[in-house]
């Protein structure tokens, strides 16, 4: 004789999480709905995409941050599958794809500096320039010197601003690096294979808060490098302004110690929003719910 054990159906219950004129909505059948309509009873008939949680593409957006040429190409030292190889390969084959399927926007977010009005905090976690004092009081010349105080043994550049001098490319051409992270420069430019996406797009104008408030868009991924350092910090920009965000784990990287990444992907999934990947939002998108 056998005996079977009936457990009662776990309860259908829901909840609107925020405020009356911000919330989620949260169904322990489907998980978290974050299209924001105008009302708790009122659902968009627009196409959605369901991840571990339903967004609106058209209130969303695909945040790229730092895929430059100083942070990647191997014209600068960076090996050809090193930290942000990776994530850029994602963004081309899966994400870039799926967000202009998904009528998604695209916002690219880069080192563009034009002015120097960087803050010291800024200045030093680039290194600096030290310039050397002989006893006569004079300027003897100058030094890279890294965020630690000490001079800079290797390395093209003296901190942002610097110039990089004549670079070598992989074809043989040489170009201009420009000053570092500077305005129209080379080394500021997007990474090559990002270019192409890039232009199929458009300058914004303004600030991206600006454009994301007069677009109502609500819903951020997170992608770039490092995850660590720019992705995270705007991400978590971000979140204090109140927006829901997605980091992309397989679109981000780090040259930090691998614990600095998992670091940033826990806390994306169990703090600051959530935490899924370029392939998984790709297969969503495939079977985008009308």
């Amino acid at each position: 004789m056998t005996f079977q054990v009936h457990h009662p159906p776990e309860p259908h219950r829901k909840a609107l999480i925020g405020s009356k004129s911000s919330f989620w909505l949260h169904s322990s059948r489907c998980g978290f709905d974050l299209i924001q309509p105008s009302s708790a009873s009122t659902l968009s008939s627009s196409p959605k995409i369901n991840l571990p949680i339903t967004m609106f593409p058209p209130k969303s957006a695909l945040v790229i941050i730092d895929m430059q040429n100083f942070f990647l190409s191997s014209a600068l030292g960076r090996k050809i599958d090193g930290v942000g190889h990776k994530a850029c390969k994602q963004l081309i084959e899966h994400a870039m794809s799926a967000a202009r399927k998904a009528k998604m926007r695209v916002v690219w977010v880069n080192w563009d500096v034009w002015v120097y009005s960087i803050p010291s905090s800024s200045s030093h976690s680039f290194s600096f320039e030290g310039e050397e004092v002989v006893a006569s009081g004079e300027v003897a010349g100058s030094v890279g010197v890294d965020k630690h105080g000490k001079e800079r043994k290797n390395g093209i550049y003296k901190g942002i601003g610097s110039s990089l001098g004549p670079i070598k490319l992989e074809s043989g051409e040489e170009v201009d690096g420009g000053r570092l992270l500077m305005r129209s420069s080379w080394n500021a430019s997007l990474y090559p294979p990002l270019q192409s996406l890039f232009e199929e797009g458009q300058k914004l104008e303004n600030r991206p808060d600006q454009f994301f408030e007069k677009e109502g868009i609500t819903t951020l991924l997170f992608a770039g490098v490092n995850t660590d350092q720019c992705v995270g910090g705007t991400l978590t920009d971000a979140f204090s302004k109140g927006y829901d965000c997605i980091l992309l784990s397989d679109g981000c990287e780090t040259s930090s110690p691998g614990f600095a990444q998992e670091f940033w992907e826990y806390n994306a999934a169990h703090i600051f929003g959530f935490c899924t990947g370029c392939e998984d939002l790709a297969r969503r998108v495939a079977g985008i719910e009308s």
